[in-house]
């Protein structure tokens, strides 16, 4: 891997990550654009004890625009994209419209590919170990600011998702807090750990759902299953056998493994629902142990912690979508209406051939 940070025309940072060695990244962003102004700010709920950023400047990011007008394909002559070069492997850049900036943190887009029609199951195995290894030193380099705590790195795909550019991307969240989602696992790790004098709680989920029926995918260092309380329809997590804290913890085999599995995890998602259907919508997120201190966690460190990835799609069956109504939105108390036996059943049903 090749790694090539420059400056867009209006100051944010840009990264070319390159399979080969020898490429060379020069070209120039020949926008007229003026500096980012944004106007992020933290706010802290005090009765659910979470923070909120309002970001009041991202009404005006691009929505759904042409595929020959996309802010995410390379470069092209008079058009002139977020990608000043004329093509790419990997690229990341500072997000134009973020909802996190200077003392709240930083947002990041990701690009996969060049390819405007591709997407991430579309890749190939090379090109998917290029985008891990790109998460891995973004993560790294996110850790150092003096204003992150946590990174996120994620995909969402899909307008039924609320994606408003088709490009194949992703995005890595660098929060200024231990997210409510995390520290809310912590507790249940830092409870289950003195309860039972020092078991760690992600060993145990791991070791329950591998002797279970929910095994979706199983390789020699991952392993891939829809959980016992799954919330969604069809949610797979997929975790490294060797528990590691974060992407900067994984070792090469572990690194070598993972695009097969999830690249075939993908894939499955595409085929749930049979022939003729639209790609499947869904969310790939990455859970990573927080940066900040972790006092507050009685007795957790973050070697407590397990890196996994959950996967999940908000389509329910063919044509049918989970809305979050009441009891979800309301009161933060899922329905779902598969199964979780039934979904790793489905999902084995359509392994490839």
């Amino acid at each position: 891997m090749k790694k090539t940070s420059t400056r867009l025309a209006d100051g944010r940072e840009i990264v070319y990550y390159d399979l080969g060695d020898d490429t060379v990244r020069d070209a120039v962003d020949r926008r007229p654009l003026d500096a980012t102004v944004t106007t992020s700010e933290i706010r802290r709920d005090v009765l659910l004890g979470d923070s909120v950023a309002i970001a009041s400047h991202r009404q005006g990011r691009t929505y759904h625009p042409p595929a020959d007008e996309c802010p995410l394909c390379p470069s092209e002559g008079d058009r002139l994209s977020e990608i000043p070069d004329s093509s790419y492997d990997v690229v990341v850049f500072e997000n134009r419209f973020p909802s996190l900036a200077g003392d709240s943190g930083r947002c990041e887009v990701v690009c996969f590919t060049s390819d405007h029609h591709s997407s991430f199951a579309g890749l190939s195995e090379r090109q998917a170990r290029l985008v891990l290894d790109a998460w891995t030193d973004r993560t790294s380099e996110l850790s150092h600011l003096p204003s992150v705590e946590q990174v996120f790195c994620f995909e969402n795909r899909g307008a039924e998702i609320g994606v408003t550019l088709q490009h194949p991307h992703g995005q890595i969240y660098a929060y200024p807090f231990t997210t409510p989602r995390t520290a809310l696992t912590l507790r249940q790790v830092a409870a289950h750990k003195e309860a039972t004098g020092g078991e760690n709680l992600f060993d145990a989920v791991l070791e329950r759902e591998r002797a279970d029926e929910r095994i979706v995918l199983e390789g020699e260092h991952w392993v891939a299953f829809v959980p016992y309380a799954a919330h969604w329809p069809y949610e797979v997590h997929l975790y490294p056998k060797r528990r590691v804290p974060d992407l900067l913890g994984l070792d090469e085999a572990a690194r070598t493994e993972f695009p097969r599995m999830y690249l075939e995890l993908l894939q499955r998602f595409d085929r749930i629902f049979g022939e003729g259907e639209p790609p499947t919508p869904y969310i790939a997120a990455w859970h990573q142990a927080p940066f900040g201190t972790l006092e507050e966690f009685d007795g957790v460190t973050r070697d407590d912690f397990a890196l996994h990835l959950e996967l999940f799609t908000i389509r329910r069956t063919s044509g049918k979508l989970k809305f979050l109504a009441g009891s979800e939105s309301g009161m933060n108390v899922f329905i779902n209406d598969v199964p979780p036996e039934r979904a790793a059943e489905r999902l084995r049903e359509v392994a490839s051939s």
